[in-house]
């Protein structure tokens, strides 16, 4: 698979990824995440490192964006493959009053590019 063709399905992926977070539906979480994920970034002033098995559970809890009627703020900011079988892309998602910034390793995995691992960090 060259880098071009790998393309479109990363960004597939990263719009699954996208709609996971507006609608918290556990129910996709498998299709955006390996289940291996691991989730690094600073909340209060303190490193938080979640599994993939714990992050599916706080999403199952959230109130979703979607449900409250929030207007979707998702942007791609860049994407940078490393091969053709890993990259990286860097996204800013909103999700409530907080604004995000992600970097997301993807890996493809099979047939599908899925999540191994997040870097977030809360802006506002």
């Amino acid at each position: 698979m060259t880098k071009a063709a790998a393309t479109t399905p990363l960004l597939e992926a990263i719009h699954r990824y996208f709609n996971l977070m507006y609608d918290c539906d556990v129910s996709k979480f498998d299709r955006v995440f390996r289940s291996t994920a691991q989730l690094h970034g600073f909340r209060e002033g303190q490193m938080t490192m979640w599994t993939a098995d714990a992050y599916k559970d706080i999403l199952s809890k959230r109130e979703s964006p979607k449900s409250q009627k929030s207007p979707r703020e998702e942007h791609i900011l860049l994407i940078d493959f490393a091969s053709e079988t890993q990259a990286l892309a860097k996204v800013k998602v909103r999700i409530g009053a907080t604004l995000f910034t992600d970097y997301l390793t993807y890996h493809h995995i099979g047939n599908d590019w899925m999540i191994t691992s997040k870097a977030y960090n809360v802006e506002a």
